[in-house]
């Protein structure tokens, strides 16, 4: 307690998503005053032309009650 999953596009290098894991994780130690053992990152890569079914429309528009940053953007044109 607490896991975050961050989806995104392929294509960033491991040292780029090593050091953005280890920046939300530390972030989410400090905020939520955890220890950081109980802190989990996960990285899920999703091809540009799949984001808006599997991202868009499950993660942001079905779950909107959950969602505490929306995006500026709309994939399907909604």
């Amino acid at each position: 307690m607490p896991h975050v999953i961050v989806k995104l596009y392929p294509g960033r290098d491991e040292e780029r998503k090593r050091r953005m894991a280890e920046a939300v994780a530390s972030t989410v130690e400090e905020i939520l005053g955890c220890d950081r053992k109980a802190v989990s990152v996960a990285i899920e890569e999703i091809p540009r032309v799949d984001w808006a079914e599997k991202v868009y429309r499950p993660d942001i528009l079905d779950k909107e009650d959950t969602l505490y940053v929306r995006p500026g953007y709309d994939p399907l044109g909604e």
